[in-house]
């Protein structure tokens, strides 16, 4: 007793630094990567044959391949890095890693002993009646301490547990913001070929309307002059309201597209970049890789973030077995105590010193523990089932894209085509009408039909233009 008496803050810490280095045990189930549930190449109409291993190696990953290699147009390029600068929503993920970090390191504190440091001071008077001398006495006790407080020692892993399920939320943090990245990437780039689109159709329907305007000025005066019927009046007035109310749906529309490319940038878009250029300007890597095996999808950032979820759900099912187990914790101190304050750190003062463990052993918690740990299985099922989810989603995303890709070519050759035969079929329409042969009204079919084509030639190249964005989205590109 008295070799303990004498024990010194020197001779104590030690043995809590001891404890804090017990390895733990752990109770974490072991983690199994889920089956994707997909084929393991995509479908034939992908059009992708299937290939060797070896093949498959040689391929690179759209993941490898950065967005300024694969949108080669410097307005657009300005306009994803000013999003990737200024975009909220990215800067909402960002800091989302910064929480889930700071989480995950305030968890792992769990793992070592916190030491603080502390002092006191108590000065008090008694009576005379209650003082030993029977005189009225003022006492002063100073005391400078440093311990640990309550220090769970995890022998059966409980905390290695929760800090492994807060890494492994940081983990799919990060990796949601890698998502919101190329989610972001991918939005910008439809957003501005949206526009340049929407642009095209008003330049058309100006051009349109231009025609039909001069071509009702000479029905009109040939009305006036008794050539032309009121027939012919009515149906060319008709054509150029219609002009008329489309010009203002594109221009609508225009201005719409401008606000929906400010809000994803994140601030007001330089006039310089808004300037309309073609969509056959517009130049986008067509050449992917092709080749690789649908597990490329375990790469995407979604699809690495719902398995993180998934890690973490497991590993939470260990903290819930470990607490069926008795919780040890420590409690001690040592330092000096004096009733002076001038000599509380001379020699004599040492040996002030408390030690306190505490076993905590659960006997009756009313199905509590029980049903913590039926809830870690039940969310780590919910995990998996998403985790699974996100790699169908995944799938069907690349496998939409590969067969649009297939027929986007044909659609917009065909497209060409169809507005060389219908711009042929309105110019020999006009002529035998001038010439008095055909009606105005097959006239005006020709010219619907010629402006719907070309219409139509536009939607299609800013949709297939878009379709390779969406692929190169889908096989995980756009966050390097």
């Amino acid at each position: 007793m008295k070799k303990d008496s004498n024990m010194t803050t020197k001779q104590l810490l030690p043995l809590f630094l001891a404890a804090g280095t017990l390895t733990a045990c752990s109770m974490a189930p072991r983690y199994d990567q889920p089956i994707a549930p997909v084929a393991a190449q995509w479908p034939a109409s992908s059009g992708i044959a299937p290939v060797t291993a070896a093949q498959t190696a040689e391929q690179p990953h759209v993941a490898d391949i950065g967005w300024r290699n694969m949108f080669k147009s410097p307005k657009l390029q300005s306009l994803i890095e000013s999003s990737l600068a200024n975009n909220r929503d990215l800067r909402v993920a960002t800091l989302n890693i910064e929480a889930a970090r700071a989480s995950y390191r305030i968890q792992r504190s769990d793992l070592l002993p916190s030491i603080n440091a502390s002092g006191s001071a108590l000065r008090q008077r008694s009576s005379e009646n209650s003082s030993t001398t029977g005189h009225p006495e003022i006492t002063s006790v100073y005391g400078a301490n440093i311990g640990i407080t309550a220090y769970e020692l995890d022998l059966f892993g409980r905390v290695r547990s929760l800090g492994n399920r807060a890494i492994n939320q940081y983990l799919a943090t990060a990796e949601g913001r890698r998502a919101a990245q190329t989610t972001l990437v991918a939005e910008v780039a439809n957003a501005y070929l949206t526009y340049l689109a929407d642009v095209e159709l008003l330049q058309l329907t100006e051009s349109t309307l231009k025609t039909q305007l001069d071509s009702y000025d000479l029905i009109k005066r040939s009305y006036d002059l008794g050539a032309r019927s009121q027939l012919d009046v009515s149906q060319a007035a008709t054509q150029v309201e219609t002009a008329r109310a489309n010009r203002a749906q594109y221009q609508r529309q225009v201005e719409q597209d401008k606000n929906a490319l400010t809000l994803l940038v994140g601030k007001e878009i330089d006039p310089e970049l808004l300037k309309p250029e073609s969509l056959g300007s517009v130049s986008v890597m067509e050449t992917l890789p092709e080749g690789v095996p649908s597990t490329v999808l375990l790469d995407r950032p979604d699809v690495r973030q719902a398995e993180y979820v998934l890690k973490g759900e497991n590993a939470n099912i260990g903290a819930a077995r470990a607490a069926f187990f008795p919780i040890i914790s420590l409690t001690g101190s040592a330092g000096f105590a004096s009733d002076s304050l001038s000599s509380l750190f001379l020699a004599g003062s040492g040996g002030a010193w408390s030690f306190a463990p505490q076993v905590v052993l659960p006997i009756f918690q009313g199905e509590r523990l029980w049903s913590n740990l039926n809830l870690a299985k039940t969310n780590r099922e919910i995990a998996a089932a998403k985790y699974e989810k996100s790699i169908q989603n995944a799938f069907r995303e690349v496998a939409d894209a590969l067969v649009a890709r297939l027929t986007y070519t044909d659609q917009l050759n065909a497209q060409q085509a169809l507005v060389k035969a219908s711009e042929s079929a309105y110019t020999i329409s006009k002529a035998r009408y001038d010439q008095g042969t055909d009606s105005y009204l097959t006239l005006l079919d020709a010219q619907r039909s010629y402006f719907a084509a070309q219409q139509n030639e536009i939607l299609v190249h800013q949709q297939s233009l878009a379709n390779l964005v969406n692929l190169y989205k889908a096989l995980g590109g756009g966050w390097k």
